[in-house]
C-alpha cells in the first residue's frame, strides 16, 4: 500500500509572498503547493499526502510555547490516519518546536519531520521543494520512529539541531550528533542512529506558563542585580543558564552564586548548559563549575539549548514536582543528550 502523508503547514517563509510591507502569508498557498508536487512527482515518485494549514498561521519569530500543544494536537488527532507527517514550519524557531515535539510525542512510532525554506516556495530559486521532497520520502520511512528537522540535505534529530546560517539553504546543524540521514546521488538512512521503540507517551498540556522558563547567559561583567530580578520572579519555574566551557560560571561572585542557590532552595530548576556550539557541561571539572553542582544546578550535558528549554517547559507543564523535573533533566527522555558514559558524537 502507498505510503499516506500529511502536511501540515503551521506557517513560515515557505508559504509567504512579498508585499509592501515585507513577506506575509500568501492566499492559496496550499493550492500552489499541490500543484509543484504534482509537477515534480512525475520525476520523483513521492508518497501521497493531504495538506493541512492551522486556523492561524504562526510567523515563526512570533511562536509562544503555548502553540506548542496545538500543532502536536493536530498531529494526534489524525495519527492514525496516516503513516508520518511533514510539519511546514519557519525556520526561526524551527529547532525550538522540533524539540518540544518531540518530548510531547515521546515513543512515537512513526516519522515526523519538520521543515520549511529560507526562499519562499513561490519566488525564484527557492529551496523550499527540495527540502519537501526529501522530508515526504523520509516521512514514509517506517524506520524513523521520532521528530527530525530535514533541510538542506540532511535529516537532523530534531532536539539535536540549531539553526547556525542566516543566508545559507544549508541553514541547520547539529553539532553534537551526525545527521540521521543525509541525500546526494540517493538518500542514505543511518539506522544505527535512530531511536528505537519505546512506549508511547504523548502529552498534551492545556496550557503551557509563558513565565515558566528563563534564559540567562553568563557574560564578563554581569551584574548579580540582574540575575537576582529574574530569579525573583513568582512565576519562574525553571532556569536554563547559559555558562561558560564545561559549565563555568563567575564562583568568586558569592552573590551570584548565592541568587542561583537560593532560587534551587525555593524549587526552581536550574540548568547548566554550554555557550559553546560544541561539547558537554562537566560542572566537576573546575572549581567554578563544582560551586554549582553543590547547589543543586542540573548539568545540562550536550544539550541546546532549543532541547533544555523546550524540555523544561514541558516537564513543568506536565505538573512534575521540582526534584522529579531535576531527574529527568539529567538523563536523555528523547534522545536530545548523551547518557553518562554513552558514546559522545561531537563533530571534529
Amino acid at each position: 500500500m502507498t505510503p499516506r502523508i500529511l502536511i501540515l503547514h503551521t506557517g513560515g517563509t515557505i508559504g509567504m509572498e512579498p508585499s509592501p510591507g515585507g513577506l506575509r502569508p500568501m492566499p492559496g498557498f496550499g493550492a500552489l503547493l499541490k500543484r509543484r508536487l504534482g509537477e515534480t512527482a512525475s520525476a520523483t515518485p513521492l508518497p501521497g499526502c493531504d495538506i493541512v494549514e492551522l486556523d492561524r498561521l504562526i510567523d515563526s519569530a512570533n511562536l509562544q510555547p503555548a502553540q506548542w500543544p496545538a500543532i502536536a494536537g493536530e498531529l494526534v488527532r489524525r495519527w492514525d490516519a496516516y503513516d508520518g507527517f511533514v510539519v511546514l514550519h519557519g525556520t526561526d524557531t524551527m529547532a525550538w518546536t522540533a524539540s518540544a515535539l518531540s518530548f510531547m510525542l515521546r515513543g512515537l512510532d512513526k516519522p515526523v519531520i519538520l521543515t520549511g525554506a529560507q526562499i519562499p516556495l513561490a519566488a525564484p530559486r527557492s529551496d523550499a521543494l527540495e527540502n519537501l521532497e526529501m522530508a515526504l520520502i523520509l516521512a514514509a520511512q517506517p524506520a524513523i520512529r521520532e521528530v527530525g528537522l530535514c533541510f538542506g540535505r540532511k535529516l537532523l534529530r530534531g532536539n539535536r539541531s540549531r539553526k547556525i546560517a542566516t543566508d545559507r539553504f544549508d541553514a541547520f546543524d547539529s553539532p553534537n550528533y551526525p545527521p540521521i540521514a543525509e541525500a546526494g546521488i540517493n538518500i542514505v538512512l543511518h539506522g544505527a542512529l535512530l531511536l528505537g521503540a519505546e512506549p508511547r507517551a504523548f502529552l498534551q498540556p492545556e496550557h503551557f506558563e509563558p513565565e515558566a522558563v528563563a534564559v540567562l547567559t553568563i557574560h564578563p561583567g554581569l551584574s548579580p542585580r540582574v540575575f537576582e530580578a529574574v530569579l525573583a520572579s513568582a512565576d519562574l519555574r525553571g532556569v536554563v543558564l547559559r555558562s561558560y566551557g564545561v559549565g563555568n560560571v563567575p564562583e568568586a561572585d558569592a552573590r551570584l552564586v548565592g541568587a542561583i542557590g537560593q532560587a534551587v532552595a525555593r524549587g526552581v530548576t536550574v540548568v547548566n548548559t554550554t555557550q559553546c556550539v560544541i561539547g558537554a557541561v562537566a560542572q566537576d571539572t573546575y572549581a567554578t563549575g563544582a560551586a554549582l553542582a553543590r547547589i543543586g544546578v542540573v548539568s545540562g550535558g550536550d544539550m541546546t539549548l532549543e532541547a533544555a528549554f523546550a524540555k523544561l517547559h514541558v516537564l513543568i507543564a506536565e505538573g512534575l514536582p521540582a526534584e522529579e523535573i531535576r531527574a529527568r533533566m539529567a538523563r536523555p527522555l528523547a534522545g536530545e543528550m548523551t547518557a553518562p558514559g554513552a558514546q559522545f558524537f561531537a563533530k571534529t
